[in-house]
């Protein structure tokens, strides 16, 4: 397995770096850089701080990702699904938080309220055509290749 490199500047109100909670874990945990606890209500979105900026190495982007327990326990996501952070940009990292939950949900310094993953990014070359080529799967979209509609249960 090849490692890259992620340059991290640690601002005043940082708590921890990004890190692996596991060997096998794919995103390095962001925790939250406040002093006070922080009550996000129902349906309500803020962009929540993690006190650090990063150098991401070109030919790579990073994303951040919410965390499966917290949309699990309370509903909290992330505004955007998945953030994307590119290698150009300089600034504190933000996490997008909204609560999709029925109950207010209180981040405390240091959480742990979201996950980056720092993926390859191939730079591509748009080249303008008079059609593209044909395929088996045609211009079906929106589910068009299942047939089964997947239900599941509620916990």
């Amino acid at each position: 397995m090849s490692t890259i490199q992620l340059k991290v500047e640690r601002l005043p109100h940082c708590r921890a770096l990004p890190k692996y909670a596991t060997p096998g874990s794919a995103g390095m945990d962001l925790v939250l850089a406040l002093d006070e606890p922080f009550e996000l209500l129902p349906g309500k979105r803020a962009k929540l701080p993690t006190g650090i900026k990063i150098e991401i190495p070109r030919g790579y982007e990073a994303q951040v990702r919410p965390r499966s327990g917290l949309a699990d326990k309370a509903g909290i996501s992330l505004t955007n699904c998945v953030g994307t952070i590119d290698s150009d940009y300089r600034g504190e990292v933000l996490v997008l938080v909204i609560n999709h939950g029925d109950q207010p949900y209180t981040f405390n310094p240091g959480d742990r309220i979201a996950q980056m993953v720092v993926v390859p990014v191939p730079y591509i070359e748009v080249i303008e055509v008079a059609s593209v080529s044909e395929s088996e799967r045609g211009e079906g979209g929106f589910g068009s290749t299942g047939k089964t509609a997947f239900v599941t249960r509620e916990s």
